[in-house]
């Protein structure tokens, strides 16, 4: 009976265990690798944009919380775009077409995004937004469902800003 038991709890750790994806984003963790598609059907990787704060947003057209964090976004993103920041707003499948979405994207400075390809990113439990932030050495400082307030994206933002480019 014990054998059993141990079995049972044996092969229960290994599906967890294959459910755990081999590269999540985890805080303090070099970034898996990722292609955002835009709008625009531009590419961007990691790699393109190593040296770069950057922040992977997902977002739902009917989320409330997500269009009240936008408009915060788009002004921090305009007013330090100069000093190597980016936000890729990618999203959720059950948003209203990407062609309803012309007058937003055209009055946002950040990009609007299709699609996130690459293991370990998603929303988180399901909730929308969610944001990644990942420094200009590539290492994920931030993993979160929740709507940003400014104070709470300036204080994280900011000093990963002031933060050199790795070197090479």
């Amino acid at each position: 009976m014990l054998s059993m038991n141990i079995i049972r709890l044996l092969a229960a750790l290994a599906i967890l265990w294959a459910a755990v994806p081999a590269s999540a984003a985890t805080v303090g963790k070099p970034a898996p690798k990722f292609t955002v598609t835009t709008f625009d059907k531009e590419k961007v990787t990691l790699d393109s944009v190593r040296g770069k704060v950057v922040v992977l947003n997902y977002w739902a057209t009917w989320c409330g919380p997500c269009k009240a964090e936008m408009p915060m976004m788009d002004r921090f993103r305009r007013k330090h775009a100069a000093r190597g920041f980016e936000i890729y707003a990618i999203t959720s499948a059950d948003s209203v077409p990407q062609s309803k979405l012309g007058k937003l994207k055209g009055a946002l400075s950040f990009q609007l995004a299709s699609r996130l390809s690459g293991s370990g990113y998603g929303t988180i439990n399901g909730a929308v937004p969610t944001s990644y932030v990942i420094d200009r050495a590539g290492v994920i400082r931030y993993a979160k469902a929740g709507a940003f307030e400014q104070e709470e994206f300036e204080a994280l933002v900011l000093p990963l800003l002031r933060e050199p480019p790795p070197a090479g």
